[in-house]
């Protein structure tokens, strides 16, 4: 089984700034000894950035020799006028296959930027992933992107992190952006994203409205591990999710769907999650 999204991260070091010192449950260094600690832990992970610094890159990069690593997901600067040359550098590492810019917090017309269009070229370019941490407010700019650069494998993590309160809008923006078939999904921070009290069963319309949209070949099932934490237990989460996807297609979403979107051609083959 392969957990599509997991954070490794040295607090201090590394470029690391988040989490911040309220967060208590993760405000600590996480490897990946602490992940193979817990109750389901993934034969395989998708290691991917959680800052804005280059030197996050290069402590990720530097698990690439861990067996458990299929793939790495970094971080550049998009906008900068070497990101092209950047871009082919890093592409030139065996195990990074994905780029991420951390768009959550930015304004909803970021993936317009003319200034993108360089970096996003050696991306398309170089076969490597764009990992689109987004906001549902990013998806009509995102699905604009996705058009331009029809090359460009694309993931949205975490649904797009949706207002369970308002599912509508977020649905009406993710129905357009699944219908590009260069665009995937990660059932992944979800929990994180409910509201408070609310019982992790309420994950369920969100979920089902993603399989309808993705279908078994465009969903990658991933734990956000470790920021998970601070709403349920890693064992929890992906037996829940196991439980409200079809059994039919769970090779795919556990395991296949990541090795092909992030091509891990010489990934080890992994046994089966039930």
């Amino acid at each position: 089984m392969i957990d599509g999204h997991v954070h490794v991260w040295r607090i201090g070091r590394d470029g690391c700034t988040w989490p911040r010192p309220d967060l208590a449950g993760i405000y600590r260094d996480f490897g990946l000894d602490d992940l193979r600690r817990e109750e389901g832990a993934p034969e395989g992970v998708v290691l991917i950035q959680s800052q804005e610094d280059e030197a996050d890159t290069e402590m990720l990069l530097g698990f690439a020799d861990d067996p458990a690593v299929l793939a790495i997901v970094g971080w550049t600067d998009l906008e900068a006028p070497d990101a092209a040359a950047a871009v082919t550098s890093l592409a030139r590492e065996p195990k990074l296959r994905g780029l991420r810019p951390m768009v959550q917090d930015r304004d909803d017309l970021y993936y317009d930027r003319p200034r993108l269009e360089a970096g996003l070229r050696a991306m398309a370019d170089h076969g490597l992933v764009l990992d689109a941490l987004v906001r549902p407010r990013h998806l009509p700019a995102l699905a604009r992107l996705a058009l331009r650069f029809p090359e460009l494998d694309i993931v949205v993590d975490h649904g797009a992190k949706p207002d369970f309160h308002r599912l509508e809008p977020w649905a009406r923006a993710m129905r357009r952006v699944a219908a590009l078939p260069n665009i995937s999904c990660k059932l992944s921070g979800l929990l994180t994203e409910l509201p408070a009290g609310a019982a992790h069963d309420a994950v369920r319309p969100v979920i089902d409205l993603l399989w309808e949209m993705f279908g078994p070949e465009r969903l990658i099932w991933g734990s956000d591990w470790p920021v998970l934490n601070l709403a349920g237990l890693y064992g929890e989460w992906r037996a829940l999710a196991a439980r409200l996807l079809p059994s039919a297609h769970h090779d795919a979403v556990f395991d296949g769907n990541a090795r092909s979107i992030y091509r891990m051609a010489d990934a080890p083959a992994s046994r089966r999650l039930i």
